[in-house]
């Protein structure tokens, strides 16, 4: 037999500091790694299985694949894992997991160098930030990435369509999630003036799960059986703003200083 040339592992910053055991804080430490072992009764089940799928083609219609990336509050590193596997230089950073792929670090105090990253992934973590966070997590962000570079931002929408009814009529709003869960909870079209403030363009947008009452009611009741669902309403021209969740690809423009 022949030997066989082993495959290149990903370059990851500051390698020799990262465990090769997890260590596990927060939700980790009492849930476990519940994004790498899915739960199909968890109401969330079905955005996140599409929410995957998004990221996919976002990353490969703007070339991600190429130079480094970041995924800044990435959990278990599920996607970090994924795509170093496929040969990406990438890293991903979270408050609450370490790993061989995932370097302990806040969103509002990453440790990396200016102009560091091609890409940034933030998926699902602004709302879990206070509003007086948000803003210093987003200017973190744009100080490691490099111009020209890319960010995808995946966010729940405060606003989504049964919200509003609920609003309208019970004189509430439907969260996305509990306050302590999400703090900083907000419609979609805040996110985006937050994006454009740091200087961001906004370059692509999609909706998944927009929650007429209908829909939103047998995705609720049937999580399980709603990935299909939500994969045919995402070719539906809804409204992005009816969505639960929307996910932006913004760049960063050429010239831009740190």
């Amino acid at each position: 037999m022949t030997e066989q040339t082993p495959a290149p592992q990903p370059q990851l910053p500051d390698s020799g500091l990262l465990p090769e055991e997890p260590v596990r804080k927060g939700e980790y430490s009492r849930q476990g790694e519940f994004h790498r072992n899915l739960d199909p009764n968890w109401s969330y089940y079905p955005i996140y299985i599409n929410k995957l799928e998004v990221i996919d083609e976002l990353l490969s219609r703007f070339g991600c694949q190429r130079g480094k990336t970041l995924d800044a509050g990435c959990g278990e590193g599920v996607l970090v894992e994924k795509y170093a596997q496929q040969g990406w230089d990438i890293i991903g950073v979270d408050k609450n997991y370490a790993s061989q792929y995932v370097k302990e670090g806040s969103i509002t105090q990453l440790p990396f160098e200016n102009n560091t990253f091609d890409t940034v992934l933030a998926l699902d973590v602004l709302e879990h930030l206070a509003y007086t966070e948000q803003g210093i997590a987003l200017k973190e962000i744009r100080r490691v990435l490099k111009p020209g570079g890319t960010i995808l931002f995946s966010c729940p929408n405060l606003a989504h369509f049964t919200s509003r009814l609920k609003l309208m009529f019970r004189g509430r709003l439907l969260r996305t999630a509990s306050v302590s869960h999400h703090p900083g909870d907000r419609p979609i079209v805040e996110y985006e003036e937050m994006f454009r403030r740091v200087g961001f363009q906004i370059v692509a947008r999609q909706g998944i799960f927009p929650t007429v009452p209908p829909i939103y009611r047998f995705v609720m009741r049937y999580p399980g059986k709603s990935p299909n669902l939500l994969r045919f309403l995402r070719k539906v021209p809804f409204p992005v703003n009816w969505n639960f969740q929307v996910l932006f690809a913004c760049k960063l423009p050429e010239g831009s200083k740190s």
